[in-house]
């Protein structure tokens, strides 16, 4: 299950997509918006913008935007991002693997090989949208 924080970012992420003006879009207006915590919301566009998905400029005209093409940003890289790992067990995750501690042995477990075939099923659907793709009405697998 997500977070709030990572749907949340999300839908961030989707609201200043969407803007036809490029231009650095205020915290307060995502959050009326998006009805989201204007704090919360704060926390979560720092973490954004120190993994290289937005910019941010002060003072007047101020705000967050995207620095990178929505249409080249995966739903995957996201949610990693927010969230952590993908993978519901440490075990199989690519990018976060742990070994399970009460785990004999990894390639024997039944329990591992469903989960990695959950992951690459997942994988397959959030590597394959984009934050362009969250912004158009309806989505196909």
């Amino acid at each position: 299950m997500l977070s709030k924080k990572t749907k949340y970012g999300l839908k961030a992420l989707t609201y200043m997509a969407k803007k036809e003006s490029k231009s650095p879009v205020l915290i307060s207006e995502i959050a009326e918006q998006e009805n989201i915590s204007k704090k919360f919301l704060e926390i979560i566009l720092l973490q954004l913008k120190n993994s290289g998905f937005l910019g941010s400029k002060k003072g007047k005209g101020g705000g967050y935007y995207l620095i990178r093409d929505p249409e080249k940003i995966t739903v995957a890289s996201l949610i990693r991002v927010l969230e952590g790992p993908i993978a519901m067990l440490p075990c199989v995750s690519l990018n976060f693997y742990e070994k399970c501690d009460d785990c004999k042995n990894e390639e024997a477990c039944s329990l591992s090989r469903l989960m990695i075939e959950v992951r690459d099923s997942t994988l397959k659907v959030l590597e394959n949208k984009t934050l362009a793709d969250l912004t158009r009405s309806t989505l196909t697998a």
